[in-house]
């Protein structure tokens, strides 16, 4: 079944294949951004969805405010890039300017945000087909399911295979955006560059408080979360890899202040207002399309394109977390490529916290936006200060420029995620809020149990040489077989000492073992125990620490057990497991040495 789903395994040597071109980067690296532009400007409007049609126009500065952090962010991730191209984006950047804690802190938040950003596609996704067909309603969070495991078994393939099927949605959902907007825009200067539901401009509803327009200004600025993904990624682009990564950053920057900037303006000129069970893209569209084709066309390519957003995680996370398992901030099995050279431990793991969230939160994308953006823009904010840092100690060619842009950048950055904090607090962004610092302290916790096994595993290698122990073997025996016999035969092997354990339940049983053992006459000797609680790990035990006492004990005690391979593997259930338990048990205990012997069962 994994070969089927996955495909055969790939060689080592076939990583750089793995890497991306500009063409097919752009779509996979920048699907969540781009797709933003589906719930971002929405998400900027539910804040003020109860002023009604005259707080519309607060959308437009908002807007264009967000298309100003973009350039700024833009400007910064190239820095990033020609600064940092081994990747890692924030994490690199904190980890070198600020240190290894602060580096922590932005690959914590990175990952939350990636996981996040799963939850959120994959939900906006399935809301442009259920806005299409409402009958699927009903079926929101089994389909979003469904989608996080069809995108986590395609990357699992690999980057490059999920790459050619996943870059081909993405460029129709671009060109279906632009199509709209060059059609909006036609239509709008036909009716004179004005409609009659335009709602008027400049007029401040009495309900409109500061505290209003930083929260909708917030929530607006999700449309910029993905834009990290690419600095992130920088190792997986084709050589050259630094400048590749750089271009496709512009043309991310570049297509996304049209597409969002366009939208934006047109949702504004048709005065649609926020509803809950359809979304303002799809009503722009039907408003210039009716339910003709190209509504369900663009409600399918953003369907499609809102998806694959999460696919940006699928890239960004397993790689971060890899980079981080590299400092020791996370288990080591995240450094690991699996199969196909991706990291399926980061991929799985990814899947399995995003479906948690959309079942939690009922796959409803506006109760998981408040969480949505905080690790992002605290991260943005750790990188931009870091460069501004940075470029205070290099002073090199243009330090003054660049940095008044990463102060600007940082700037915004830091307070969006202060108002995210402080705004969206009762509305579950306390819940990263709350997560973040745990997640830093297991990092912490984690980096420093490697250190401490790391310093208890370190050797003199001029002092310490291998050497011979004094060892005794213990067998223990349920009866006398062909198990048995082998295994005895292995520990007389390893050790002139051995001994066997047998516990009886009663006194009878005892005799008769003793009576057959003593007709076998192996030379070996058989230490009996009775157990009155029918248990044999506790005689067992307590006959361990007697040995342990013994005058001139052993330096190691090898209990060698007796195991018969079924010749079916269904045939185990039928047998007790008393070895697995004793295996268990015994692991655990200093200076004993567990070891199985098997004995397969012929055909």
């Amino acid at each position: 079944m994994k070969r089927i789903l996955i495909g055969p395994p790939k060689k080592s040597q076939q990583l750089r294949e793995e890497r991306l071109s500009k063409l097919k980067a752009l779509p996979i690296l920048s699907s969540d951004a781009l797709s933003s532009v589906a719930y971002g400007y929405q998400a900027a409007l539910s804040e003020m969805a109860f002023i009604g049609v005259a707080g519309l126009w607060i959308g437009l500065p908002i807007a264009a405010v967000i298309v100003l952090l973009l350039i700024a962010l833009i400007l910064s991730y190239l820095q990033v890039i020609h600064a940092y191209p081994n990747g890692g984006g924030a994490y690199a950047v904190a980890s070198d300017q600020f240190g290894p804690i602060a580096g922590l802190v932005a690959g914590v938040a990175l990952l939350i945000d990636y996981t996040l950003t799963v939850a959120v596609s994959v939900s906006s996704g399935i809301a442009a087909i259920t806005t299409a067909y409402p009958n699927l309603l009903s079926w929101t969070v089994p389909l979003c399911i469904l989608g996080i495991i069809g995108i986590m078994i395609m990357n699992l393939r690999g980057l490059n295979e999920s790459a050619s099927l996943f870059m081909w949605p993405t460029y129709l959902f671009i060109i279906s955006i632009i199509a709209m907007e060059v059609i909006g825009f036609i239509h709008l200067g036909q009716a004179g560059w004005h409609y009659k539901q335009t709602p008027q401009f400049g007029v401040l509803p009495k309900e409109l408080t500061m505290l209003i327009i930083l929260r909708a200004f917030a929530s607006g600025c999700s449309a910029l979360t993905g834009i990290e993904a690419i600095s992130n990624a920088t190792p997986q682009f084709c050589e050259p890899t630094t400048r590749n990564a750089q271009k496709t950053l512009l043309w991310l920057g570049l297509l996304l202040a049209l597409m969002f900037g366009g939208t934006s303006y047109l949702t504004y000129m048709k005065g649609l207002q926020v509803s809950p069970n359809f979304t303002l893209l799809g009503m722009l569209a039907q408003s210039y399309f009716h339910t003709g084709f190209f509504f369900y066309f663009l409600q399918f390519t953003t369907f499609a394109v809102l998806i694959l957003a999460a696919n940006t995680s699928y890239s960004g996370f397993p790689l971060l977390a890899a980079l981080m398992a590299r400092d020791r901030f996370m288990p080591r099995m995240f450094e690991l490529r699996g199969d196909r050279l991706g990291y399926s431990n980061g991929i799985i793991v990814l899947s399995v916290l995003a479906i948690i969230l959309v079942v939690v939160f009922n796959g409803q994308t506006d109760a998981l936006i408040p969480l949505y953006a905080i690790g992002v823009f605290l991260s943005f904010t750790l990188a931009q200060t870091g460069l501004v840092k940075r470029w205070f100690t290099t002073r090199s060619k243009g330090w003054i420029w660049r940095s008044a842009i990463n102060s600007f950048g940082g700037f915004l950055s830091a307070i969006v995620t202060i108002v995210f904090a402080v705004a969206k607090f009762s509305q579950g962004a306390w819940i990263v809020i709350v997560i973040l610092p745990l997640l830093i302290y297991f990092g912490i916790k984690v980096r420093r149990h490697y250190h401490t096994i790391a310093n208890d595993l370190r050797i003199n290698m001029a002092q310490l040489k291998p050497h011979a122990h004094k060892t005794i073997v213990i067998v223990p025996i349920g009866g006398i077989n062909r198990v048995v016999a082998g295994t005895l035969s292995y520990a007389l092997s390893v050790s002139d000492q051995v001994i066997a354990f047998y516990v009886g339940f009663d006194d009878e049983s005892i005799e008769l073992m003793e009576n057959k053992w003593s007709q076998w006459n192996t030379g070996i000797r058989l230490v009996t125990a009775r157990s009155q609680y029918r248990s044999i790990v506790r005689p067992l035990m307590r006959f361990l620490t007697t040995v342990e006492n013994w005058e001139g004990a052993p330096d190691h005690i090898v209990v060698a057990i007796p195991q018969f391979v079924t010749r079916k593997w269904w045939h185990n259930i039928l047998h007790n497991q008393t070895s697995i338990m004793l295996r268990t048990i015994l692991l655990y205990r200093k200076d004993i040495v567990v070891t199985t012997v098997p004995y397969h069962l012929i055909d």
